[in-house]
């Protein structure tokens, strides 16, 4: 179909109104004008002619009917070679124009990740980049030596808040509540604060480390959960997201600064079994990291690393952890237990890493409520202590704990000091000396 006959068919229907009086204007079946008219508004599309179906004569514009006879007149001009400058530039113009429109047209349809935060949770953007205080310039290493111990990192993962231990149910060796919670995270603060200020020669820190790493509440992923939580799941991330700040506020107070990377779990999930595919927008826990963004968004001593996928990749002084919750690592061994699946997926993990350029030193996760602090792998314990599911399938008793350490800008990760958040150990009441020790004694 040619321009002329293309401009035909919508002229009549801009004058007739509708089609089938255009149709019959025509003389022609009304099928097969709806079939040349879609063809038409094809071929004036691919020459930048603007086409309508109603005249749009308002003000001083001409009729539409004007307008697309200029259209297609410089079109026919331009395809022939026979079209001037100005005449070429005319609907070259116009072309640009559509494409802008179309391009609007997108934009607005485009739902990215950044448009689920900002426009459908009300979630501001994060702010990903690592503060430069995490960087030590080459120049200054050598008199850092003599300074600071190092960046602290204190690792909090596996909380389950809202969940209830009975400790009628594990031979009284632990109880948790929301009561309890509340306390121990007070002492995970405040024991951390003397740990590094009171402990340390030269407690000079350029920031503190404080990593979210997952499980922060219990959740209703099982249906005991849902059934005996101290409180439904909404009031127990608000009461958290509140403790938090509170939490963040004090470490800020005594660190000048506090940088929080963060990673979901499988217990703050919406559905019932983990997926694959944006798992960490179906989570309490990327949700209440998002809303503590949110509230520190205009303080710039306060920088959270929120990634989409599970996995956090930073580096302090150039050493490179890959922060995780270790719910990927599976299976274990009544002897071993889960040094297996973690060795192994420690494994998997760096070979995949190092195929695109992302390798690292240490792997950092929790999941598995085991303290365990080594070069190439830090394993977190917990704020909720030994729980029933813990009893009922005979894992070791493992106290509430959570990782503490410090990574110097030479020598990497130096003081590891876990901090222990369980009730006062009983002291003994003897006369053993500070140390002793055995000697075998001799057969006659």
């Amino acid at each position: 179909m040619d321009l002329k006959t293309a401009n035909r068919i919508v002229k009549a229907l801009d004058v007739h109104k509708n089609q089938r009086a255009a149709a019959k204007a025509l003389k022609m079946a009304q099928s097969t004008f709806n079939g040349k008219l879609k063809k038409a508004r094809e071929v004036l599309a691919e020459a930048g002619v603007p086409h309508a179906v109603a005249p749009v004569a308002t003000g001083g514009r001409k009729p539409i009917d004007e307008r697309i006879a200029e259209h297609v007149e410089v079109a026919e001009n331009l395809a022939s070679g026979e079209a001037t400058g100005a005449a070429k530039e005319a609907i070259l113009e116009n072309r640009i124009r559509t494409l802008e429109n179309l391009v609007r047209t997108y934009k607005d349809q485009a739902l990215s990740e950044q448009a689920v935060r900002e426009k459908i949770f009300g979630i501001a953007a994060y702010k990903p980049t690592i503060p430069d205080w995490l960087s030590l310039p080459k120049s200054t290493k050598v008199r850092a030596l003599h300074a600071a111990p190092g960046v602290p990192f204190l690792f909090g993962s596996d909380w389950h808040w809202g969940e209830v231990v009975n400790p009628t149910e594990i031979g009284g060796v632990n109880e948790y509540n929301l009561v309890i919670a509340r306390s121990r995270l007070r002492t995970l603060i405040e024991s951390t604060i003397e740990l590094l200020t009171k402990h340390m020669v030269n407690p000079q820190y350029p920031g503190i480390i404080f990593a979210l790493g997952g499980d922060m509440v219990s959740g209703n992923i099982h249906e005991e959960l849902s059934e005996t939580n101290d409180m439904p799941i909404m009031p127990v991330v608000l009461d958290l997201i509140d403790h938090l700040i509170a939490a963040i506020n004090r470490l800020k107070e005594v660190f000048g600064r506090v940088f929080l990377p963060c990673v979901a779990g499988n217990h703050g999930r919406l559905h019932k079994k983990m997926r694959a595919k944006e798992s960490n927008f179906s989570s309490y826990d990327w949700l209440i990291y998002q809303t503590l963004d949110r509230y520190f968004a205009e303080d710039e001593d306060v920088i959270f690393y929120i990634p989409d996928g599970s996995d956090a990749l930073i580096s302090v002084y150039g050493h490179k952890y890959l922060i995780t919750h270790g719910n990927q690592f599976r299976g274990g061994d009544g002897m071993i237990g889960p040094l297996g699946p973690i060795t192994r997926g420690d494994h998997k993990k760096r070979s995949r890493n190092a195929q695109i350029g992302q390798e690292y030193d240490t792997l950092v996760i929790g999941h598995f409520h085991q303290l365990l602090q080594m070069r190439r792998i830090i394993m977190n314990g917990s704020l909720i202590g030994y729980n029933e599911y813990a009893h009922a399938n005979n894992f070791g008793y493992e106290p509430p704990q959570q990782a503490l350490w410090i990574t110097h800008p030479e020598r990497g990760i130096t003081f590891s000091m876990p901090v222990h958040l369980g009730e006062e150990p009983v002291q003994k009441d003897n006369d053993e000396p500070w140390v002793a020790f055995f000697e075998a004694k001799k057969v006659a």
